[in-house]
């Protein structure tokens, strides 16, 4: 809220981004950024990956937007990270509207294929 409150929206995703992780390096929380996620198809690693913005804790994935709102497309984006992550919680956050938006996503991973962030 404090990176919302103080930029306000209008600014492109990447520079939420880089406030955002100003805001969590001050306030003492460990994060991994820009991680990198491997996908697996039929046991074998893709030579593509996805890269989530933010890892906290080691365990919640953190998305950023910069969109009029959040909807079904960036919902399902989050669970697809969620599942190659193999992590249960995920947020997006969305800096692209008056007010900050968010939607908490906790899901079942126990079926998703292994994969770790690089």
């Amino acid at each position: 809220m404090a990176v919302h409150r103080e930029l306000g929206c209008g600014f492109l995703e990447a520079v939420s981004r880089e406030a955002l992780a100003i805001e969590l390096e001050e306030r003492g929380i460990p994060f991994i950024r820009e991680a990198r996620l491997q996908v697996r198809y039929r046991n074998r690693l893709l030579p593509v990956f996805y890269a989530v913005d933010f890892i906290c804790y080691g365990e919640v994935l953190v998305e950023l937007k910069a969109l009029h709102a959040i909807g079904p497309v960036e919902v399902a984006q989050l669970i697809n990270y969620l599942r190659i992550a193999r992590r249960r919680r995920g947020l997006i956050l969305n800096f692209g509207a008056t007010s900050l938006q968010h939607q908490r996503l906790v899901v079942d991973v126990r079926d998703a294929p292994p994969t770790s962030p690089e």
